[in-house]
């Protein structure tokens, strides 16, 4: 098996800026730890929503077509070229759109933590990345998202796995994300695997209480590929685990008109991606 070294990284450690470029550019994902979310704030998030997905009354908040924002029912998306819907449920939240009232509050705030820390991990690749990554950016990365209104705090539930599961059915298929960077807080149960450039899949390491980090498409190609995006999933639990399982990440994305390479706009490329996973 090859070596698949995601770093642990201190957000406050001297060397936290280069050791996270090193650890996204090998392997497309890092760890953070010594970041500002408690873990009291991660747990009260997934007692809130947990509360929302089992109620009835979240079909009420269902997304609008011409929109993205809102529930969206289990079987909703299906990850590029998979022929199944992942086996999961999720309400998507942006800055200037609509939140429940019970979650509403603490979900607001939670989003502009998450927000903020990326701000500072995308500032860490202007300043870390080689010269001639900096050279094929059309503007620095954390300029990208000044203003956006595109950035996506997705809260995710996948439910305990039914009896009449098909074989090739799992709660989150192989895929890239498609923005720049993603933060994701510890999921309530593991699952999360990323595969290496061999094709070996490897459980991410990640404590209550950190932030996974990963790379999308947008920032593959915005680098002319040297951050990779690495292709992850979320495997099905073993039968005597079968409960439900929530994650919430944030996917930070820059304003539509930004330039990724010579040929698309951040707006064309995320209309084209969210086309391919049945969200549009």
């Amino acid at each position: 098996m090859s070596d698949f070294n995601v770093l642990a990284i201190d957000q406050n450690a001297a060397d936290a800026g280069p050791r996270f470029v090193k650890s996204l550019h090998e392997t497309g994902f890092a760890v953070l730890h010594g970041h500002p979310i408690t873990e009291t704030e991660i747990n009260g998030m997934y007692e809130a929503w947990a509360g929302f997905f089992a109620d009835d009354t979240r079909f009420d908040h269902a997304n609008q077509p011409g929109t993205m924002h809102g529930y969206y029912g289990f079987k909703s998306e299906n990850a590029k070229d998979s022929k199944f819907k992942d086996l999961k449920e999720f309400y998507h939240v942006y800055q200037s759109a609509p939140v429940p009232d019970g979650p509403g509050p603490q979900t607001r705030q939670f989003h502009a933590k998450l927000l903020e820390i990326g701000a500072e991990l995308l500032g860490w690749l202007d300043r870390e990345s080689p010269d001639e990554v900096r050279a094929h950016l059309s503007e620095p990365l954390s300029g990208m998202i000044d203003g956006s209104e595109q950035n996506l705090l997705r809260i995710l539930h996948y439910p305990p796995l039914a009896d009449d599961v098909e074989p090739g059915e799992v709660r989150a298929a192989a895929h890239e994300d498609i923005n720049l960077i993603t933060l994701l807080v510890t999921g309530s149960e593991p699952g999360l695997q990323a595969r290496d450039t061999e094709g070996n899949w490897h459980d991410v390491p990640c404590e209550p209480g950190m932030i996974t980090i990963n790379a999308g498409d947008m920032l593959a190609k915005a680098t002319g590929g040297y951050y990779p995006s690495t292709s992850h999933r979320v495997v099905n639990p073993p039968a005597q685990e079968n409960r439900s399982r929530y994650s919430m990440p944030l996917f930070v994305h820059p304003r539509p008109e930004v330039q990724l390479d010579e040929n698309q706009t951040a707006g064309e490329y995320l209309d084209e991606r969210l086309k391919e996973i049945g969200l549009k």
